[in-house]
């Protein structure tokens, strides 16, 4: 009775959540002409302050004819209906199957009228039943459609990532209204060698008008709804030619938060790849340019070519990304306190005055639940071709475990209902990571570091080994399938529970280490003592301009009574900072006057 009443209680809280402006989640897609191996690869991060960290879990199996599968909202778990079920699931680990078909989302909302109250089937939902009936990313599309058309669908606007060995899709839907099934969608196939992301908005604008779905032609690159301009004209939202349509701007018009908060974590992505991206800054900024029709004329492309081909490990990187080394830098402004935290706490958006201001919302967030970035290898036999790189809790001080596609069940530390939301559990990993980055939220310049060093070390074990599994379970393959899945399963598992046991350890260091304010110095892991064997320490206290502003926001508060001169010393100091901005207006008029020299000495020799 208790955890029925508590589970009433978060469903409570997340449905208040989910009506809230989308702010969550950021998928990163690369294809196999882009990577550094030829893998397709999608990354995921599920970002609710809700949702509980770990790997979901579904064996294959065989169901009777006739048979029902319930639908529960991913969300917030309420029960929407029942569906039919297919007489044959395939294993799904996460988010990726056994044929090496992967599916991650953002959720962009766009209008909130077409919702469908009266559909039985969620976004969520949609995602893993689609893993369990598809075998190619063409295939998902087409499920996701039948599903949708069949039982209607239930979310708002979505945009999804879909990747099988072959290819890589971006699709964008959206419902028609309550009572009105099906979706409004286009779908687009990343061109091969390119880069794509979407970040809870959304990105499809125009797009080549398709006479007919020829779900299976190789030479059809993008599928979209037969009535997707005509039910946008139908209800008032467009009025201009079919061959000018976006999708994007009239299902999910931009605005600033459209712009800041999500495409802001695209373009962190894209300008690291693509130097040419760094002119789109305004734009992810949130200075939006548009025309008469009220479409965005800046905005960033749908897909772009990287500089140089990404790894999987990449991937893991730019999804731990905090703005850093742009204007944004969420290390460097006041808000970052005299830590550098690259962290606000929400909510998002907050008013001084009546005026209202926003927080950054970076890659790495607090909020995340799991993430993950799979590869589809189409050299290697499925079972070890896909693999699912999955982290909880925040990607930033978090380690993605391999879980090879063929594994057989869920490692204890990640398996699902070991803890939840409202249910500790001391052999979660969930749990134990967010015990690691919370405590690193503290005092984050000092205890970062140490993090990254174990992840580092496992980021480096994992690589390390992963190459060496994928070539024994391929020569082992030829002879015994069972023998090869077996291997990669038990490695999944080992890995997973390794990875949990590490973090244990880090988090024992890390608490001895900076416990009480103090840093105990040490190497190697091992604390150091001083000449009379008292463990040796520092007290840093807080940085020089930390110091300074609280004397200035306190005047005398603080000032300890008694010293000689005081009022002297503080003149002098004034005065050096006098001296200091005067130095520097003069500098800076050097460098305008030098610049206005060059500038005419060009001109003349023109």
């Amino acid at each position: 009775m208790r955890r029925t009443i508590i589970a009433s209680i978060l469903a409570l809280f997340v449905t208040a959540f989910a009506f809230l402006p989308a702010d969550a989640c950021t998928n990163f897609l690369v294809t196999k002409g882009a990577s550094t191996d030829g893998s397709n690869i999608i990354s995921y991060a599920a970002d609710s302050h809700v949702l509980y960290g770990e790997l979901y879990f579904r064996p294959a199996a065989d169901y009777p004819k006739g048979s029902k599968v319930k639908v529960y909202e991913w969300d917030t778990g309420k029960y929407l209906g029942e569906i039919d079920q297919v007489e044959h699931t395939y294993a799904v680990v996460g988010n990726m199957n056994e044929h090496q078909l992967a599916i991650g989302e953002t959720t962009y909302g766009g209008r909130s009228e077409l919702r469908d109250t009266t559909g039985i089937i969620d976004y969520g939902s949609l995602i893993y039943l689609t893993l369990q009936r598809a075998k190619t990313a063409r295939e998902a599309i087409k499920t996701m459609v039948e599903l949708t058309s069949e039982y209607g669908y239930y979310s708002s606007g979505e945009s999804l990532s879909i990747a099988d060995k072959n290819e890589v899709w971006i699709m964008e839907i959206i419902g028609k209204g309550p009572g009105n099934k099906g979706i409004v969608y286009v779908a687009r196939q990343i061109p091969d060698g390119y880069v794509s992301a979407h970040a809870n908005q959304a990105r499809i604008t125009t797009f080549p008008i398709q006479e007919k779905n020829d779900w299976f032609n190789k030479e059809q690159t993008t599928f979209h709804s037969p009535d997707v301009i005509s039910f946008a004209k139908e209800k008032g939202y467009y009025e201009g030619e079919d061959k000018d349509f976006s999708f994007s701007d009239v299902y999910a018009p931009l605005t600033f938060g459209g712009a800041r908060f999500c495409e802001m974590r695209v373009w962190s992505f894209f300008k690291d790849i693509n130097p040419d991206m760094e002119q789109y800054f305004d734009y992810a900024s949130g200075k939006i340019e548009k025309n008469e029709q009220g479409i965005a004329t800046n905005r960033m492309p749908l897909w772009i070519k990287p500089e140089n081909k990404l790894s999987a490990h990449d991937v893991q990187d730019f999804m731990r990304d905090h703005l850093e080394g742009t204007p944004l830098d969420m290390r460097k402004d006041i808000g970052a306190g005299p830590f550098e935290r690259p962290y606000r706490w929400r909510p998002l958006t907050w008013e001084v005055d009546s005026v209202e201001y926003c927080n950054e919302r970076a890659t790495a967030t607090q909020q995340t639940g799991f993430s993950f970035v799979t590869q589809s290898r189409s050299w290697l036999p499925d079972p070890i071709g896909g693999i699912n790189w999955f982290s909880v809790d925040d990607a930033a001080t978090s380690v993605y475990v391999p879980f090879y596609a063929g594994m057989k069940k869920a490692p204890e530390a990640f398996r699902e209902g070991n803890g939840s939301m409202y249910e500790w559990s001391e052999t979660s990993a969930f749990w134990i990571f967010n015990m690691v980055s919370n405590f690193a939220y503290l005092r984050y310049n000092m205890i970062e570091p140490d993090i990254r060093e174990a992840m580092n070390e496992l980021d480096e074990k994992f690589k390390k080994e992963v190459a060496e599994i994928d070539q024994k379970a391929k020569a082992l393959y030829q002879s015994s399938p069972y023998r090869a899945t077996k291997m990669v399963s038990d490695y999944s598992i080992n890995a997973g529970q390794y990875t949990f046991e590490r973090w244990k350890e880090l988090f024992q260091f890390i608490m001895m280490k900076y416990v009480d304010g103090n840093v105990k110095k040490e190497e190697n892991g091992e604390f150091l003592t001083n000449g009379t064997g008292v463990i040796d320490l520092e007290q840093p206290g807080y940085p020089e301009w930390w110091y300074r502003t609280v004397v200035e926001k306190t005047d005398d508060q603080f000032l300890v009574l008694g010293q000689d001169n005081v009022p002297e010393k503080k003149e002098k100091a004034a005065m050096v900072n006098i001296s200091k901005t005067n130095m520097n207006i003069m500098i800076g008029a050097i460098i305008i006057l030098a610049l206005i020299v060059l500038v005419m000495l060009f001109r003349r020799k023109r």
